[in-house]
């Protein structure tokens, strides 16, 4: 009796477990559009203009789902969340993906019911301080007051650093991005800390960016990257693709400018695999097998995608560095569409 009892509870888990997974793609075809978790505004990464239209490298993962499930990358509702809310939000299913500039780490992968997907972007820990202080080294912070957002690994990398290099510090802190930078421009610290891409986010709100410098080091690695739920296979398999679609594509040469021309003449396995005219690549993700192509004429390659928002074509002008192809030097990587 006591066996055939614990049969029915495993039973019902592994029923409830099966109806959870694969759950999310049907949940966001059947309300039309993906909810998004985006910060609360940093320049390049996720940030609304005057007119609420929501641009960035996080909000082109989001439209780059929304390209692969709907054949129309505006299908998204963007929910702005401080670093806080963001992980609580994910997991209480306010949101079906937080692309919000978050560092992949152990624990947040292993103890909190989140899946990293991948890395969009190659990231480090660095100082801004006022040109006139005359420091040009974090070593000489020695006592210094230091103004960084909380819920964040950057308070724990700060209290490390310090720590490793027996060096005191005040820490103050605030919710959102754009606090900090108003405590740091009020003089309530005399040294900013983040990761170094909303460093240069940040230093472009400044009215007299020539006043301040970013010093040199970089203290971490931050491993930025979109995040799930765990136990749905089929929703994290359709985010983590799309990320590779757009890594794939710019190895590929295959750019919205010409994706259709491509798709029509190509003659390349790996572009028409890509691109849906060979294989049948959509049946596992549950997709169309033009998701990618979808994707690539709607939102671009990871190329167009890093220029227009931080890169050569946008006002922060940031190097591709890390964050260029393994093949020209980088660290992005995607595996094959095959």
């Amino acid at each position: 009796m006591k066996n055939k009892r614990l049969i029915a509870v495993v039973t019902v888990l592994l029923l409830t477990v099966s109806t959870t997974q694969a759950a999310t793609l049907e949940i966001v075809k059947n309300k039309g559009f993906v909810q998004c978790g985006v910060s609360t505004g940093i320049a390049g990464f996720s940030a609304p203009d005057d007119k609420g239209h929501w641009t960035g490298m996080d909000v082109d993962i989001c439209r780059s789902v929304a390209a692969a499930i709907f054949s129309n990358a505006n299908k998204v509702k963007y929910i702005p969340l401080t670093a806080k809310e963001r992980l609580i939000a994910l997991q209480s299913g306010e949101i079906d993906l937080l692309s919000r500039n978050t560092t992949w780490t152990l624990s947040r992968d292993t103890t909190m019911g989140l899946n990293f997907v991948g890395i969009n972007y190659y990231d480090g820990q660095g100082f801004m301080v006022n040109k006139d202080l005359g420091i040009t080294s974090v070593l000489e912070l020695d006592g210094a007051t230091v103004c960084t957002e909380t819920g964040t690994t950057t308070e724990l990398n700060l209290a490390d650093y310090f720590r490793e290099h027996k060096m005191a510090y005040k820490a103050v802190v605030f919710d959102t991005a754009d606090q900090t930078l108003m405590g740091f421009t009020s003089g309530r610290c005399d040294v900013l800390t983040t990761d170094q891409s909303q460093l240069y986010s940040l230093r472009f709100k400044l009215a007299k960016p020539d006043r301040v410098i970013v010093l040199p080091e970089i203290i971490s690695k931050e491993p930025l990257g979109p995040v799930v739920r765990q136990g749905d296979d089929q929703w994290f398999n359709v985010i983590k693709w799309s990320l590779f679609a757009l890594i794939n594509a710019e190895e590929m040469g295959v750019t919205s400018k010409n994706v259709d021309a491509l798709k029509k003449s190509s003659t390349a396995p790996g572009i028409k695999r890509l691109l849906g005219v060979e294989g049948d690549m959509g049946k596992g993700l549950g997709l169309s097998n033009d998701w990618a192509y979808n994707i690539i004429k709607l939102v671009g390659n990871y190329g167009e995608v890093f220029e227009r928002n931080v890169g050569k074509d946008s006002p922060l002008k940031i190097e591709r560095g890390l964050n260029a192809l393994w093949s020209k030097g980088g660290l992005q990587y995607a595996p094959p569409i095959r």
